[in-house]
């Protein structure tokens, strides 16, 4: 290859960059999200850039809000403008398309796993040492046990929590949903705070050293023990829980108004690559796809799970334990 002919090669690559840079655009995205996934989205968030970057050439900012799930809920039906929403639980999402039609109804149906990429479950973080012996969700209705666990009004994790121990409670007392109720109603009696949010909880229970045990997300407990030290705290894994499942949406009539459709829909669709799986599995969230979860399985205690579906699903559970004059307000009420 002669000198010139390399040189003309040299400066078609340049100007083929140049051309490239030009037209390179520089995207921004709003993902509203809850509280634990604050380190989960950062680390995806870096990943989401250098991989769009590499296939279109545009440089994307995805901005994070974080909250309870329930407050955040409220905050994009109030007008925050989020391309993306992922929040705790389905009925948050389904608000979306039920009071301002920002999203299709089909919206679960959009992307696999009902639009969930990653599961949880809800299980105990205590001191180490475990000095009050916590074991299971019996413990927690014992008396001098203070309980640390958001507000299911504000909380989409707390709501989780709450569903959790009502499925114990119905599963030990052959589906009695007066005794039930009365397990809720001791539990929530023993609750030192009621935090907006999980992370607030968190806050309260490590940094404040508030209560004897935080009921919390799996993925949440195991960040504690990463920044405070397994010296200080321990996870317990009770016998029974819940399959949390947060899902995942494009805000629609958003994303259509920032011209953000293709990347907001890339960007949750990433979510299910193995790249995004493995970032999932290793801020502690239970990866959905089955190469990456086998691979990961050892960091997660084995319990037996029950699902929303089990309790009536989350309409009926909305209506049931959540709602104004709910079954969570009478157990509240009655413990004043």
């Amino acid at each position: 290859m002669n000198i010139r002919f390399k040189h003309l090669l040299f400066s078609a690559a340049l100007t083929i960059a140049a051309i490239h840079n030009v037209n390179a655009a520089d995207v921004k995205l709003l993902n509203v999200s809850y509280d634990p996934t604050r380190e989960l989205y950062k680390d995806y968030n870096d990943a989401f850039a250098k991989y769009w970057k590499a296939k279109t050439g545009d440089n994307i900012q995805v901005n994070q809000s974080h909250g309870g799930s329930g407050k955040q809920t409220r905050g994009v039906l109030d007008g925050m403008e989020a391309d993306v929403v992922t929040l705790a639980l389905a009925s948050d999402i389904d608000q979306l398309h039920t009071q301002r039609q920002l999203i299709p109804e089909n919206w679960q149906s959009l992307l696999p796993n009902n639009s969930s990429p990653y599961t949880s479950t809800i299980v105990f973080l205590v001191r180490k040492g475990n000095p009050k012996a916590i074991k299971d969700w019996d413990d927690l209705v014992k008396q001098n046990i203070s309980v640390i666990t958001p507000n299911p009004k504000t909380s989409g994790g707390a709501r989780w929590n709450y569903l959790a121990a009502w499925a114990y409670a119905l599963k030990h007392n052959n589906n009695d949903e007066a005794a039930a109720k009365t397990f809720v109603s001791q539990l929530y009696k023993n609750t030192a705070v009621l935090d907006t949010g999980a992370r607030g909880s968190t806050t309260t229970f490590a940094e404040r050293e508030i209560g004897d045990v935080l009921i919390t997300w799996e993925n949440e407990a195991f960040l504690v023990l990463g920044e405070f030290g397994a010296d200080k705290y321990q996870i317990v894994a009770p016998s029974f829980s819940i399959l949390a499942e947060p899902p995942v949406a494009v805000v629609d009539s958003v994303a259509k108004k920032h011209g953000t459709t293709e990347v907001a829909t890339e960007y949750l669709k990433h979510l299910y690559t193995k790249e995004g799986q493995e970032i999932i599995a290793k801020n502690f969230y239970r990866p959905t796809d089955p190469e990456i979860a086998t691979k990961y399985a050892k960091q997660f205690p084995k319990i037996e799970l029950t699902n929303i579906n089990a309790l009536g699903g989350w309409t009926n559970a909305q209506k049931k334990h959540f709602a104004d004059n709910g079954i969570f307000d009478q157990v509240i009420t009655a413990n004043k």
